[in-house]
């Protein structure tokens, strides 16, 4: 995709045509019964609308959006979801995040699950480790789960999961990598503070053999995430 050099001007005949396309669509959704998905459907349309008059796409250039739309659902299956990949790239999955997380400033900011939590960690002991390999460099993890008022939380569940020190989650390479690897099930203890060891983990890339790494490639942007450690933190009768 190539980009325009000159944009030409909105006519007041060409905006007023415009605007009255909009209201044409608006209208048409004006009667749908779920007060929720009548704002949501007229939102999404004014604020598409509004794109669409700002960068003024060509006829080839709205083709090749269609179609890179339809390439990323192409690309999703059982394993991969390339849709999701593409919010995260567009930042949409943390916006989403952060309008429903909690608006107490002293909590600990959500972040995305991605795509290898599992539902049920391997239950470990204060102090073990969760490295089953023993190939990495090895650190130790420290922390304290507190309420909104600072108050130490004992007996919370603290879950975590990582990858290897090449960038792997133990599902990616069942073969090599041991199942439960890099992923444990903590319990506080009367203090609420947790410890574990484990491996520092490594920065590793997003999928780039489909669409979204096509945008990657036009934006110049790099794949990598930033090497991390996933944590879960839940206490009975508490919100988090």
């Amino acid at each position: 995709m190539t980009a325009r050099t000159t944009t030409p001007a909105t006519s007041e005949v060409s905006a007023a045509t415009y605007d009255r396309l909009l209201d044409e669509v608006l209208a048409s959704f004006e009667h749908t019964p779920d007060p929720r998905a009548r704002q949501v459907l007229q939102a999404l349309v004014r604020h598409a609308h509004a794109f669409l008059r700002e960068v003024r796409p060509t006829l080839s250039e709205w083709s090749y959006a269609v179609d890179f739309l339809t390439r990323t659902g192409q690309r999703c299956s059982d394993t991969r979801q390339e849709f999701v990949l593409l919010s995260d790239v567009l930042g949409l999955s943390m916006l989403t995040e952060a309008i429903n997380d909690s608006d107490i400033e002293a909590v600990t900011d959500s972040t995305v699950l991605g795509p290898f939590h599992m539902t049920k960690s391997p239950p470990r002991a204060l102090g073990d480790s969760i490295d089953m390999v023993g190939t990495g460099t090895p650190c130790l993890i420290t922390g304290t789960v507190t309420s909104a008022a600072g108050q130490p939380l004992a007996h919370a569940s603290v879950d975590v999961w990582q990858c290897d020190e090449n960038g792997l989650y133990d599902v990616q390479a069942p073969e090599r990598i041991p199942a439960g690897h890099g992923r444990g099930l903590f319990r506080t203890d009367a203090d609420g503070r947790f410890a574990f060891r484990t491996i520092v983990p490594s920065h590793y890339p997003i999928p780039t053999d489909g669409p979204v790494g096509e945008l990657l490639k036009t934006a110049d942007r790099h794949p990598y995430r930033p090497a991390h450690i996933h944590f879960i933190a839940a206490a009975p009768d508490t919100a988090t």
